[in-house]
């Protein structure tokens, strides 16, 4: 019952060419088509820059290089470093904890 009928159109044709004049008719289509035009132009082209985003996503996925193991040197070579690196943090911590105050020692060595 809600739904637009035949006439329901006609009419709302009529006003509209009663309003806009039978002049602006042709210029309003006009300026509506080059608007649907450039609204698919740029739908269309950010589908394409979706498409070449993953294309692009793919290439690089495939020239990453392949993780290999580090031989057993590489690995003693590293561990050394890592241990070096800690024992230098280590050291830097002890120098920026504040000195005990000497009444805090005392008591320290008393117990």
């Amino acid at each position: 019952m809600n739904a637009l009928q035949p006439w329901h159109i006609i009419i709302l044709v009529l006003v509209v060419v009663l309003l806009f004049g039978a002049k602006r008719l042709p210029d309003a289509a006009r300026s509506i088509g080059k608007s649907m035009k450039i609204f698919k132009a740029e739908t269309k082209d950010m589908a394409g820059d979706k498409d070449k985003a993953a294309e692009t996503e793919e290439v690089e996925t495939k020239q990453l290089p392949q993780a290999t193991t580090p031989a057993p040197a590489a690995s003693t070579a590293q561990d050394k470093q890592v241990a070096d690196l800690q024992r230098q943090l280590d050291e830097l911590k002890k120098q920026q904890a504040p000195a005990p105050a000497p009444a805090e020692q005392a008591q320290k060595n008393a117990s």
